[in-house]
């Protein structure tokens, strides 16, 4: 952070602000603390700017010179009361200085409106301790917005980077489970029926070389993870038989115009399989479809008794990976009967103009 807010100092952009500021204060300056009328007279009234305008434009500088001196030295928020303190202090020291310079180089150059008895020493300071004031609460303000912007960004920056990090770490995760059940699955089929457990390993390695080939792509679209999903069903159907069932409502448009995060499919298809009985009496039916921006899985539920310790990779990996791209969140639902995730769809990148 000190980084961001030292460079967001020396970048500090205020040309249109003191251009447009110091001649709208002088201006306002006599009206309100010296008793000066615009009308009839304006040639003194101008006369009156002209000092207030010398004033106000050495103040503004001065004050500006010190706020960013010690912004620089110390822009740290532990050190705020300190950077305060010592900018305070040397703003008053050249306040006492330059004031009476100015006011010297007015009687030399002979410009010194006629003097107005009601008008004291008082009023003078007064007047010059509200423009220093009204100048250093303006850059102090705009120093604090900027070190509350950028603490945002920051943590924003820190947010994506964890989940980044996260989303590294569960890609690597994915494959060693997706190959630990298919290996579960092949030792099923050998003793049963080895020709279907040669066209399994076949089935298999195209599946495989799927996942190798997306490892690398932060989004896939839902065509191609249809498509994957279809042909890992064909493997788990290989152990399971007619007792677990896939529907696809998936139209053919939906699946070109949205995009989904690799192998979020699959993981729901898993994590279905993994908490439900699957038998002959008992029946999985799973439903895939597709409604407005949303993919929906749903399954009717017999949900096991007992069930194995996982590997952490479920649903929470997908809704990790999801937080990473949208602010849109992963629904579950569950009733005594049914078993639903939600998964928002995501528009393909706009292509550059």
């Amino acid at each position: 952070m000190h980084n961001q807010l030292s460079s967001t100092t020396y970048q500090l952009n205020d040309r249109w602000a003191i251009i447009i500021g110091v001649p709208i204060i002088s201006f306002v300056v006599p009206l309100l603390f010296f008793e000066e009328q615009l009308w009839p007279d304006w040639q003194h009234y101008l006369q009156a700017w002209v000092v207030s305008f010398l004033f106000t434009i050495s103040y503004w500088l001065s004050t500006r010179a010190i706020v960013l001196y010690f912004r620089r030295r110390w822009p740290e928020f532990s050190r705020t009361m300190k950077r305060i303190v010592l900018t305070g202090f040397w703003i008053a020291l050249t306040y006492f200085f330059l004031s009476r310079l100015i006011k010297g180089a007015i009687l030399v150059l002979g410009i010194h409106p006629e003097h107005n008895p009601n008008i004291t020493d008082i009023d003078y300071n007064t007047a010059s301790i509200l423009i220093i004031a009204l100048v250093w609460s303006i850059y102090e303000a705009v120093f604090m917005y900027e070190r509350w912007r950028d603490s945002l960004l920051e943590a924003e920056q820190l947010r994506r980077e964890n989940i980044q990090s996260q989303l590294d770490g569960l890609k690597s995760q994915v494959n060693p489970h997706f190959l630990f059940n298919s290996l579960n699955t092949l030792v099923y089929l050998i003793p049963e029926d080895p020709t279907r457990a040669v066209q399994f390993v076949e089935r298999m390695a195209k599946v495989y070389r799927y996942i190798l080939e997306i490892q690398n792509k932060p989004l896939i679209s839902l065509g191609e993870e249809l498509t994957f999903l279809k042909s890992y069903f064909f493997l788990l159907q290989a152990r399971f038989g007619d007792n677990l069932r896939v529907e696809f409502d998936t139209p053919v448009c939906s699946s070109v115009q949205w995009q989904v995060v690799p192998l979020a499919l699959q993981l729901l298809l898993e994590n279905v399989i993994k908490h439900n009985i699957i038998s002959s009496d008992k029946p999985l039916t799973i439903t895939c479809r597709v409604e407005a921006d949303s993919f929906i899985m749903i399954n009717n539920l017999q949900r096991k008794h007992q069930v194995s310790p996982g590997t952490q990779v479920g649903l929470q990996n997908i809704m990790n990976r999801y937080a990473f791209f949208t602010d849109r969140t992963v629904i579950i639902n569950e009733t005594a009967e049914h078993f639903s995730v939600i998964l928002p769809l995501l528009p393909p990148p706009q292509p550059a103009a």
